[in-house]
């Protein structure tokens, strides 16, 4: 299966990436911002990266558009208890074609 075009729409920023599904490259690009929050030492700074990630994000294909909800934890007490950082992803409901963009359908009339 070949990479398609995404843009991810944060609400502050939008980026646009390659990827072969919604979900996975939702999941991609909110690991990359958990790993920055890992990998910083400096307290304060941490503190402002985990105030800045995003609690929804939208992932806009050619013809499909997947909104998620994102849940942050800094210390996961569910599935993955005692890790840091732990993020769960909830898909949105799709709301009167919102966000599914309308797609004209060919009918062979022969």
């Amino acid at each position: 299966m070949a990479k398609r075009q995404f843009t991810i729409d944060t609400g502050r920023e939008k980026i646009p990436v390659e990827g072969h599904a919604h979900k996975n490259v939702a999941v991609k690009y909110l690991m990359r911002r958990r790993r920055s929050l890992l990998g910083t030492r400096d307290p304060q700074k941490v503190d402002t990266l985990y105030s800045s990630l995003p609690t929804n994000i939208k992932i806009i294909g050619k013809q499909l558009t997947h909104e998620y909800k994102i849940n942050w934890e800094r210390v996961g007490s569910a599935e993955f208890e005692g890790s840091r950082f732990v993020f769960t992803m909830d898909e949105e409901q799709l709301q009167s074609g919102d966000t599914i963009h309308n797609v004209p359908t060919v009918v062979n009339m022969d």
